[in-house]
């Protein structure tokens, strides 16, 4: 199949440059102006619009097991709503029960992907550890192209890793070139204050921002960047979500430590007054961890987007119905954490970032494409419009408008965290591996046809 696209902008990291894009199956072939192209490609007029990389979302969970109920989304719905907001290419979690093993985990969530219809990657977390967790992450890394391995400082009494585990992790992520990750919250903490608060007859939605507040995050954000400092591994803070957490990686980095920031869409939009309102389900449909913070967080978030000091932007995609919700009506310990996003993220940041004068176009690319493919080393076969990239290409109309509702979305959940927000910045057209996936308000996804990215290790510290 022959794709040309014509007469955009293209829109990297480094540059932008009008260009026609000729796609051949699953690769760009020709980047330039005035291209040629056979008479029965398929010709997408691109006039007055962006072409871009597609959307990296560097942190998902579909068909997540998750507090006693299972997410919404699963890896078809999932990916097929990414497509539809120009997201592409999705990093979603395998998440091993304690004492299961890492490559039993992995090969059921490979199993649960095989629907997807977007690519997608894993990062696989370690929730124990035992000499089979060192030899299983050595087989994900050397056989099954897994670079990541993911860390829950939260979640007392289920996943959370204490100390001696991401002493030895880390150690082991270093040795075998792969990137540790860290979900930031001092799980000791956590536990004690809900339950403080359950004592004192606290037990709302309201309480959850009261039981994770950001100096929560800071500490563990600190003690993870100290123990990567000790041992010389890089490490990657997924969504960070306060200044404090920011202010560590900012010292971190301001002496030369190799650390990585996520900023969530939601972060750098919603404040944490969703958790005050008198509509309780609206209230708990937003719990999620860490929590909207306060509106000075924000500004936070968007200067360290700007500054470097923040790579990626992604969503935690952790659909939950009201249903599922309402499980902790009684106790906000027992609301299910997570909300969606995939489809909305690139339009939120081009809107509140782009739309503002916060970033650039090709600063857009980079925070929500590009830095996650160079980070997770999938580039340039993913982050990059040119000869020999994945044909994953979103065309983007910087003038054009949608309202986000959950009436009208195509992810599962029935709720929406962007409910009526209108965004200026829309997809118009997305490519998946060279074919037309979503065009014009249409959804074109199929089932199955998304692919497992194998995402190389970087060079080993040792053999």
């Amino acid at each position: 199949m022959t794709t040309i696209i014509r007469g955009g902008t293209v829109v990297n990291a480094d540059r932008a440059f009008r260009a026609d894009v000729l796609c051949f199956g699953d690769k760009i072939v020709a980047v330039g102006e005035g291209l040629e192209a056979p008479p029965h490609a398929t010709v997408i007029d691109a006039s007055g619009q962006y072409v871009m990389p597609g959307g990296i979302d560097t942190h998902t969970h579909m068909q997540l097991p998750f507090m006693g109920t299972v997410t919404a989304d699963d890896f078809f719905t999932g990916t097929a709503a990414g497509l539809a907001g120009g997201t592409t290419t999705i990093m979603d979690f395998v998440i091993p029960d304690p004492k299961q093993s890492l490559l039993e985990a992995y090969h059921t969530w490979r199993g649960w992907a095989k629907k997807s219809a977007g690519d997608y990657t894993f990062h696989v977390a370690v929730t124990w550890w035992a000499d089979s967790v060192h030899a299983d992450m050595g087989t994900l890394v050397r056989d099954h192209g897994v670079n990541s391995f993911k860390h829950f400082m939260a979640y007392k009494n289920a996943i959370m890793a204490d100390d001696e585990t991401l002493v030895k992790s880390f150690t082991r992520a270093l040795e075998l070139g792969a990137i540790p990750t860290v979900h930031a919250e001092n799980g000791e903490l956590v536990f004690q204050l809900q339950q403080d608060l359950l004592r004192k007859g606290i037990t709302g939605p309201s309480a959850h921002p009261l039981s994770r507040p950001p100096e929560v995050e800071a500490e563990a954000a600190n003690r993870a960047i100290a123990i990567a400092n000790v041992l010389g591994t890089p490490v990657y803070i997924v969504h960070v979500s306060c200044a404090e957490s920011l202010d560590a990686i900012t010292r971190a980095r301001a002496k030369g430590q190799r650390v990585y920031g996520e900023a969530l869409a939601g972060h750098l939009v919603i404040d944490d007054s969703v958790y005050y309102s008198s509509d309780l389900e609206f209230a708990r449909g937003h719990v999620m961890s860490p929590p909207f913070r306060g509106k000075h967080h924000q500004a936070a978030l968007w200067q360290g987007l700007q500054g470097g000091n923040l790579h990626t932007t992604a969503t935690d995609h952790c659909t939950f119905c009201a249903e599922q919700k309402a499980a902790g009506a009684d106790n906000f310990t027992k609301i299910p954490n997570g909300c969606g996003g995939v489809e909305d993220r690139m339009s939120v940041v081009w809107d509140a970032g782009v739309g503002t004068g916060k970033l650039t176009p090709s600063e857009f690319v980079r925070v929500t494409s590009t830095n996650a493919a160079q980070i997770f080393n999938m580039y340039p076969r993913k982050g990059l419009i040119a000869v020999g990239a994945d044909a994953d290409i979103v065309v983007w109309d910087p003038q054009g408008t949608r309202t986000i509702s959950a009436k009208t979305q195509f992810a599962k959940g029935g709720f929406n965290v962007f409910e009526g927000r209108t965004v200026q910045g829309i997809p118009t057209t997305t490519l998946s591996a060279g074919n037309v996936v979503f065009s014009k308000g249409e959804l074109r996804a199929v089932e199955g046809a998304g692919r497992h990215i194998d995402r190389p290790a970087f060079a080993p510290v040792t053999a």
